[in-house]
């Protein structure tokens, strides 16, 4: 079975109606930087069937920054569960914003999750190249670490970097988020 995607239009409709419960797979720090629509925080690394509220009667759609990783964890729930009636956010919360409709920002500037590794990876490369250039070869395993990282990731679905970033200080919001639990309400 393949992910129900549906646009911002149609969920801000099922919402007005109270047809729709939203949960959000995004990091604690970037669900606090800016929330969206009563939205149901559960990370990606923890969404699993029993996390998921309650729905009855309702449609359950899930968001992110972009669309991505809520697409995933749809593939992840419709794997876990076939029959399981789920939406997936088009765009995330940008395209919900972009359309002009509401969230709660705390003004704050905030780095998504993905663009903190991807900074990470970079500069790993970087270094580790300018290293082994300057100083000596052996540096250019340092940048070779980083690329069997991302081999690694694109083979398997997981990256660590992204484990280990999000439990970073800077990246936790202001409650704890356990394994298959949901917690913060807008």
């Amino acid at each position: 079975m393949s992910v129900k995607n549906i646009n911002s239009k149609t969920l801000k409709k099922w919402l007005e109606n109270n047809e729709a419960i939203v949960v959000d797979v995004r990091e604690p720090a970037e669900h606090e930087a800016e929330k969206n629509f009563g939205s149901n925080l559960l990370p990606l690394a923890s969404v699993c069937k029993s996390a998921l509220p309650s729905c009855e009667n309702k449609k359950l759609v899930l968001h992110c920054r972009s669309g991505k990783r809520s697409s995933s964890a749809c593939q992840k729930l419709i794997g876990e569960d076939p029959n399981l009636e789920i939406y997936n956010l088009e765009g995330g919360i940008s395209a919900w914003s972009a359309e002009g409709c509401e969230t709660k920002t705390l003004g704050k500037f905030f780095l998504s999750l993905d663009r903190q590794v991807q900074l990470t990876i970079g500069s790993g490369v970087l270094i580790g190249s300018a290293l082994g250039y300057l100083i000596s070869p052996i540096f250019f395993l340092f940048s070779g670490f980083f690329g069997a990282g991302l081999i690694f990731a694109g083979l398997s679905g997981y990256c660590g970097l992204a484990i280990l970033m999000a439990k970073m200080p800077w990246n936790k919001g202001c409650q704890k988020i356990s394994s298959c639990s949901i917690t913060d309400k807008f």
